[in-house]
């Protein structure tokens, strides 16, 4: 594996973790309430698993399959919307997690259109709840991501891994 082939989007700069904590500091206030009044534990576990299935995340994946699966959601449903697939989870979930994909797609910069849609589907309150949830999640992915790159270069990224083991333990000269 050569440094270019890690594909999951991370973070590359410290001051965008910065930024995103500060975001999730800034609306916790108001997000308890918003998120407890407007979105469903289960819709919750729904919209994270699709902005992790964006984001291939393997920790926030096993994490949030765990507590799907202990909220009732089942396994086929986890499955499909780990693959993309949103189709059919509940009706009236299904506008948000299509934008929770999108978002997630354009690293957390939809366009206004699809943003409208999902306003006009749950109104100003329930959206901003909803984003409030992709924030979060995208913190958590990119974290996972960040600490898997690591462990990427660390390991293979930057030397292969015949080098560096070559610069860890070299062959004896003898053999």
């Amino acid at each position: 594996m050569t440094r270019n082939q890690f594909t999951k989007r991370f973070y590359h700069n410290p001051l965008h973790v910065i930024q995103d904590v500060a975001y999730l500091l800034t609306h916790a206030p108001r997000a308890r309430a918003l998120v407890r009044g407007n979105i469903t534990p289960a819709f919750r576990e729904r919209l994270m698993l699709t902005v992790t299935a964006v984001n291939a995340c393997r920790y926030c994946a096993y994490f949030h399959t765990r507590l799907a699966l202990t909220l009732g959601i089942e396994r086929t449903e986890i499955e499909q919307i780990l693959h993309g697939v949103v189709e059919n989870a509940p009706e009236n979930e299904r506008v948000a997690l299509a934008y929770a994909q999108h978002w997630a797609e354009t690293n957390a910069q939809p366009d206004s259109a699809a943003r409208a849609t999902l306003v006009a589907t749950y109104g100003e309150d329930t959206a901003r709840a909803i984003e409030l949830v992709l924030r979060m999640i995208r913190v958590g992915n990119l974290l996972g991501n960040t600490f898997d790159y690591v462990l990427y270069r660390l390991s293979f990224g930057r030397y292969g891994a015949a080098s560096l083991q070559q610069k860890i333990a070299p062959h004896d000269a003898s053999a």
